[in-house]
């Protein structure tokens, strides 16, 4: 059987390109308001925390350390219970890897962005996506997660047929 191969190029992360997988957290271009007896702009509902019925929501600290280059793109994972988001909390630039929801990842619709290290990620659910991909050793992200019964992590790992290549331009 053929082997299919797939080369990711990262793309700058915005808000309308992310959109169709979540929500970019970030105050770049973004309006706010005054708050604090006007020292202080808050950047207002930057994302929505998505979780089911009887779920709470937790805060965690992620490390994480930079993987080789070019990547194999072996698996990916989903959320069907609730969003997750990743801010950095170091500032610094790291990877994002992304399919549309659905039962299995198409490897043709996989999109990878470059983020700035300004620039947090909320993964809406259901959405498939590469674990953290940090390019700083131990760099750390700030994680709003779901917390609650049931199995909130489905892994999908494509065949040996399929290699999804991601190839930064650095």
């Amino acid at each position: 059987m053929p082997v299919t191969e797939l080369m990711l190029k990262p793309e700058p992360l915005t808000k309308e390109a992310f959109m169709p997988f979540g929500d970019v957290i970030e105050a770049e271009n973004r309006d706010y308001f005054m708050i604090n007896n006007g020292s202080t702009r808050r950047y207002h509902k930057l994302a929505t925390t998505q979780v089911d019925e009887g779920s709470g929501v937790i805060i965690n600290i992620f490390q994480a350390t930079p993987l080789s280059y070019p990547l194999h793109i072996m698996m990916l994972e989903r959320h069907p219970k609730g969003s997750q988001a990743f801010m950095p909390l170091l500032g610094n630039d790291y990877l994002v890897v992304v399919a549309p929801p659905g039962e299995a990842p198409d490897p043709g619709s996989i999109r990878a962005f470059h983020a700035k290290g300004s620039q947090g990620v909320n993964y809406h659910l259901g959405v498939w996506h590469h674990p953290v991909l940090a390019l700083t050793p131990n760099d750390q992200f700030l994680v709003v997660d779901r917390e609650g019964a049931g199995n909130n992590c489905d892994e999908f790992f494509f065949s040996e047929q399929t290699r999804v290549i991601l190839a930064p331009n650095f």
